[in-house]
């Protein structure tokens, strides 16, 4: 329910406050992987002059016609060479508790040129990012089963097939597959759309009414007046002084009632001067990739406190540049919220191979937001998703260097060591029941918390360079 805005943890709106909105303009889009360059500065995108609005096309999916076995079909697919502009792919089901054992293949026409791409896989065991179980993101029934969603760059024609395992091989073979398959195409966009009552999904599904943009986007705004004043596309890099001097400050509002951070930099005499925090990074801003805040749901859900981060990979595949990645938040955005069924894009921060950080769920860059990144995971941490998938590509040395550099500064405001251990409660979960206490590094791989792949194991295998690095950075 979008309307739904109470929690056991609290939630806060911020004030509304009427703001112009800055139009990105539109990126072009990969159809392979780049070379991997040096850290690049992406910079805010300039108003466009004919401000496009993002969409998505739900598409029924429907038995295959050479599947010849006994039962529920154990193979469903579509081929439609007509569909409007696209950029990211995903498939969705009715019931999020129900997962999808088997594949998932797409192929999709490059717009303009008429080339078709190879069949790609889209990863199918995402329902681990996701709220925790009872809470009331879960149970809104808005939330749907889904796969991860695949950037495949600006596209007009597209085909899909999902096979059970084991399907077709014998009469009765395979796991059934979930009911309700539908195919999502986004189209990201280059600007927020209509202010209200913009439809936003295709095939007769509900429209939604959204708030007025300039209220939703304030509201965003002034979550970070903090940090930065309100409206900017990017919160800048400060220097180690300045970070420790800005820390100290947050607290002293907090202890006065002044702050709308709450912080836990620890204040005793020996460390007043010098607390364990590193230099806070540069950020791109909601703001600056170009967030449609109609989408999301009004006002913020917090946690206590930040103890942990998670590291996830977005499993959207590596064929994208730098000068894309506000159009990719953009479309995982839009299919996080449209399509699956969430609050707001699921992560806190997201990293792409240049570098660069960009804000993730809306609360404040450097408030305790809960999000849904990590199931039974969620409360008392942070999720990072470094853009990409990383089974068997290599992260770059860019993304986890921005890694060490943000979790240097974000657990630094809550006293925790990156290269530290601490205690989770589980929510639910694979791995660990319900209540449990669990000892995990503060710098944790999705896969500590859940039985998942993520964040794939070349990234996973970077994790511990990044706490020591980290840890430098606080002055450790």
């Amino acid at each position: 329910m979008r309307g739904y805005l109470s929690s056991s943890i609290g939630v806060v709106c911020a004030t509304a406050l009427a703001l112009p909105l800055t139009l990105p303009t539109t990126l072009a889009s990969a159809s392979a992987r780049p070379a991997e360059a040096g850290p690049a500065k992406v910079a805010p995108a300039a108003p466009a002059a004919s401000a496009v609005p993002g969409s998505t096309q739900s598409l029924p999916l429907a038995p295959s016609p050479g599947d010849r076995t006994l039962g529920p079909a154990t193979e469903q697919g579509l081929y439609r060479p007509d569909v409007r502009h696209f950029s990211l792919v995903g498939v969705v089901w009715d019931n999020p508790d129900t997962e999808l054992h088997g594949r998932v293949q797409v192929r999709t026409r490059e717009a303009g040129g008429g080339h078709w791409s190879g069949w790609q896989d889209v990863e199918t065991h995402n329902h681990e990012h996701a709220a925790d179980p009872d809470t009331a993101e879960r149970v809104s029934g808005r939330v749907r089963g889904s796969t991860a969603p695949l950037w495949v760059g600006d596209s007009d024609g597209v085909e899909v097939r999902v096979r059970a395992d084991g399907g077709g091989d014998a009469p009765g073979a395979g796991s059934p597959l979930p009911a309700g398959l539908r195919l999502e195409l986004v189209d990201p966009g280059t600007a927020p759309a209509a202010p209200v009552g913009q439809r936003t999904r295709a095939m007769g599904t509900p429209e939604t009414e959204h708030a007025p943009a300039s209220a939703a986007s304030a509201e965003s705004a002034a979550a970070n007046a903090d940090l930065a004043p309100l409206g900017v596309t990017e919160i800048p890099a400060l220097t180690r002084q300045q970070t420790e001097e800005e820390a100290l400050t947050l607290r002293r509002r907090q202890e006065t009632g002044t702050a709308s951070v709450s912080v836990s930099v620890p204040v005793s005499e020996e460390r007043q001067a010098k607390p364990y925090i590193g230099p806070r990074p540069r950020i791109v801003t909601r703001r600056g990739w170009g967030a449609d805040e109609t989408l999301r749901e009004r006002g913020f859900v917090f946690t206590k406190k930040v103890k942990a981060a998670f590291v996830h990979h977005t499993a959207s595949g590596n064929r994208y540049w730098c000068s894309d990645v506000p159009s990719l938040i953009r479309g995982i955005y839009r299919y996080h919220v449209e399509s699956s069924g969430w609050r707001d894009i699921g992560y806190n921060f997201l990293v792409d191979r240049c570098g660069n950080i960009y804000e993730g769920r809306a609360g404040g860059l450097a408030k305790p937001v809960m999000g849904a990144h990590t199931l039974g995971f969620n409360t008392d941490s942070m999720g990072i998703a470094v853009l990409g998938t990383f089974g068997s590509s290599k992260p770059s040395k860019a993304s986890v260097g921005a890694i060490a550099r943000l979790t240097a500064w974000k657990l630094g405001l809550y006293g925790v060591n990156p290269n530290g251990k601490t205690y989770l409660k589980s929510g639910g979960g694979n791995l660990y029941p319900k209540g449990k206490n669990v000892r995990l590094n503060t710098i944790s791989g999705h896969r500590d918390g859940f039985a998942t792949e993520c964040p794939g194991r070349l990234l996973y295998d970077r994790l511990g360079s990044a706490r020591k690095t980290a840890a430098k950075y606080q002055g450790r």
